[in-house]
């Protein structure tokens, strides 16, 4: 069976991401898997949803049948490549646990606003309104809402936000079009200064 599981009707429902992927137990097997998910996510990023995946293969290092042993489907790669970015969120709300809240607060949505340069390259290939996106959304906004409620209690970020007002006026700053990346990160940096405490 391949490391991703992709829900059939029938099948238990998906309630974790963790439910989603599963990486190989080997060694060399969890490396071309990880590979994969790196390249997919550049490939896509450059090339949209419908990226090349004999070019994907080709960055990770790995013959095409490898990719499918992994990833049976296309969209079984993006949605592991979306599971992927919001593993990444997780992991960095979980090394800011101990890191000053301002700090812990503009380090995860800084890096929020980097998945979604990849999200938008791979909606289009993703069905919305399926379980994974669901339940990633979910995960997100629960990664990010206690560094907000820490920054709250602290003084240092504006107490009438939600995470969900945070995320949702970022994908629309990151969205816009932008004559320079210095532009982009100084236009992002002047949001995210928004939502101190005054």
């Amino acid at each position: 069976m391949p490391p991703f599981r992709n829900p059939q009707e029938g099948d238990a429902a998906v309630t974790t991401i963790d439910d989603v992927v599963r990486r190989p137990q080997r060694a060399d097997a969890r490396r071309n898997f990880d590979a994969l998910l790196a390249a997919g996510r550049d490939v896509f990023a450059e090339e949209g949803a419908q990226g090349s995946l004999e070019e994907i293969a080709r960055r990770a290092g790995v013959g095409i049948g490898t990719l499918y042993r992994n990833f049976p489907t296309r969209n079984d790669l993006l949605e592991a490549v979306y599971v992927e970015e919001i593993q990444a969120l997780v992991r960095v709300a979980e090394s800011v646990e101990s890191v000053e809240p301002w700090s812990a607060l503009e380090t995860w949505l800084l890096r929020f606003t980097e998945y979604l340069r990849t999200k938008r390259a791979l909606v289009e290939g993703l069905n919305r309104d399926s379980e994974v996106m669901s339940v990633c959304r979910a995960t997100m906004y629960s990664a990010g809402r206690p560094i907000l409620d820490r920054a709250q209690a602290a003084g240092v970020a504006r107490a009438d936000i939600s995470i969900e007002d945070a995320v949702r006026m970022l994908a629309g700053v990151s969205g816009a079009a932008f004559d320079s990346p210095e532009q982009r990160a100084r236009v992002l940096g002047l949001a995210i200064d928004a939502l101190r405490a005054r």
